[in-house]
């Protein structure tokens, strides 16, 4: 099963670069199928990384929570619509089922059939002379249900409504009823009376099936070539071959047409609300072009799989992928502080490393493997750790970082001292996204001391584009605020040159009273030396927070 290597939400460089990175080394050692994954495309910087280390985007999932496709049985027991009860039947019988899904010829869901309907199919019209005679098949269906031998045939694989009669009664009686119906109607169902099968032939019928296990003389045979009359010879009596004509009977008018069908995109745990509802005891699941991709009963929803996560620079599940509270996280490589909302059911592998960043961590497994990256990997942790470490000048560089980052160096194939001035003046947020993209771009949620809010953070080089946009990303912010229902919601403007950065907020908590920097206008601090979120303002905010609830 697949195991989905995911950065958090919004992600940023070093989430996205630890997502790719770390699904390379576990394709190379504990799971072949794993697979980088994160919740919204790339930003410019990231992308530009990704272009020079030759490397593809992680797959774009929104919600890790499982799917009907995912879930349902596959490849599943079928019958096509142009089949007769006899055939399906013996299916049912077969696979011990009692509803099976029903195709077209085109591969194309056309409804449900249960077993109870193809009786009805059967026994259609017993109370009507007329309507328990009628037979909508072909001669060569017909043929193959009485197991019959065809003696004669004259477009056998057409498809006719017959009127069935037996020849159990006079000959003369037989005769008057005979020209009742049109002879091209006709099925005559016959023993070893020649009295019976002439005046058939002769009238010109469509089908004489003779029972028994007895055959034309060659002299009536030679009457139906000349009348271009099918015959059948079986090898069961009258009564038996008759009812197995019945059976012979196409399964159309039995297809449940108007039947609850699921996406395979459907939530699982939706799929099961279905199921409640509903008294239909298996759910078609198909795909966007109509095709059956797999079916759910109820014994599916006992137990469905999970889907298998491992988390990268986060470990709240706040931050997760939609439908992570669902999953089995087996592993979290993280450096930020230890949130909420994350537990499990048995040990996981959980690092928490004070570094600077997730790659350095996720360098560090590639090592301790001895394990060599390729130079597109190697540039790509390299690039996570310039990322969220400003290039080492950020204050939560370590010398861990500092070291990782020397020993990446030997791989990459690309002049770093031009990659890195590369990355950071391409992408700059202010220059090219709406204000509502830039305050979600790299946007994180938090909840401490009772107060729910959020951070994002950008890095520009100067702050001229973000003085001329300052009130629409105010106002961006604010809507940010009533969308996620939180007390503030605030962006950290970082300037690579100056190693400051502007704090802008939505709204001033009464608790921001107590903050040590200068304002500049209302909601607009400047934070001189700051330039982390987690290692400076998360914990600035932290402390102000438990001053406030310290005096109250």
């Amino acid at each position: 099963m697949t195991v989905y290597v995911f950065g958090h939400r919004n992600p940023d460089t070093d989430a996205i670069c630890a997502a790719i990175a770390y699904a390379d080394l576990l394709q190379r050692t504990t799971y072949p199928d794993a697979v980088a994954a994160c919740c919204g495309p790339p930003n410019q910087r990231t992308e530009f990384a990704l272009r020079k280390a030759r490397l593809a985007p992680p797959r774009i999932v929104m919600d890790v929570r499982p799917e009907a496709g995912q879930v349902c049985s596959a490849n599943p027991i079928v019958a096509y619509e142009d089949e007769v009860f006899h055939e399906v039947y013996q299916r049912m019988r077969e696979h011990n089922v009692s509803t099976l899904p029903v195709l077209d010829r085109q591969q194309r869901f056309v409804g449900l059939v249960t077993l109870l309907d193809l009786l009805r199919v059967v026994f259609e019209g017993d109370d009507d002379p007329t309507q328990a005679r009628r037979v909508v098949s072909s001669v060569r269906k017909i043929c193959e249900v009485v197991h019959g031998k065809l003696l004669h045939a004259v477009d056998p694989e057409q498809v006719i409504e017959l009127q069935v009669m037996v020849g159990a009664m006079s000959a003369e009686g037989f005769t008057q009823r005979l020209h009742q119906c049109p002879a091209d109607e006709l099925l005559v169902v016959s023993g070893n009376r020649p009295t019976i099968q002439l005046p058939a032939l002769e009238h010109g019928v469509r089908l004489l099936v003779v029972t028994g296990g007895y055959e034309l003389s060659p002299g009536l045979l030679q009457l139906a070539q000349l009348n271009n009359v099918n015959v059948i010879c079986s090898e069961h009596d009258t009564a038996t071959t008759t009812l197995r004509i019945k059976s012979a009977r196409r399964i159309e008018p039995a297809i449940v047409r108007d039947c609850t069908i699921l996406s395979d995109k459907t939530p699982i745990a939706d799929a099961r609300q279905e199921f409640e509802r509903s008294n239909q005891r298996l759910f078609p699941v198909l795909d966007d072009q109509g095709r059956l991709v797999g079916v759910l009963s109820k014994s599916d929803f006992i137990n469905p799989p999970k889907t298998k996560l491992i988390l990268v620079d986060h470990n709240e599940l706040g931050q997760a992928v939609q439908g992570a509270d669902e999953s089995e996280i087996l592993e979290v490589l993280d450096h930020h502080r230890l949130g909420g909302g994350l537990r499990s059911n048995h040990p996981i592998r959980f690092i928490n490393e004070p570094v600077g960043s997730t790659c350095t961590l996720i360098a560090r497994q590639f090592r301790a493997a001895g394990i060599d990256p390729s130079p597109g990997i190697a540039l790509c942790m390299a690039s996570g750790i310039i990322s969220d470490t400003l290039n080492l000048r950020s204050p939560t560089a370590t010398p861990v970082d500092r070291e990782t980052l020397d020993w990446l160096r030997q791989f990459v194939t690309v002049d770093m001292d031009s990659f890195v001035q590369e990355f950071f003046e391409v992408g700059s947020s202010l220059r090219s996204q709406p204000a509502s993209k830039v305050v979600r771009e790299d946007c994180k949620e938090f909840e401490d001391g009772g107060h729910r809010y959020s951070i994002s953070q950008i890095e520009e080089i100067g702050y001229e584009l973000f003085w001329q946009r300052r009130h629409e990303l105010f106002d961006a912010l604010q809507e940010l605020k009533h969308e996620r229902n939180l007390d503030f919601a605030a962006l950290l403007v970082t300037d690579i040159v100056s190693n400051g950065s502007l704090l802008l907020l939505s709204d001033e908590p009464e608790f921001w009273e107590a903050i040590n920097y200068p304002q500049l206008e209302r909601c607009l601090y400047q934070l001189d030396n700051v330039v982390s979120r987690k290692k400076q303002l998360l914990p600035l905010i932290s402390r102000l927070l438990e001053s406030t609830s310290s005096v109250e």
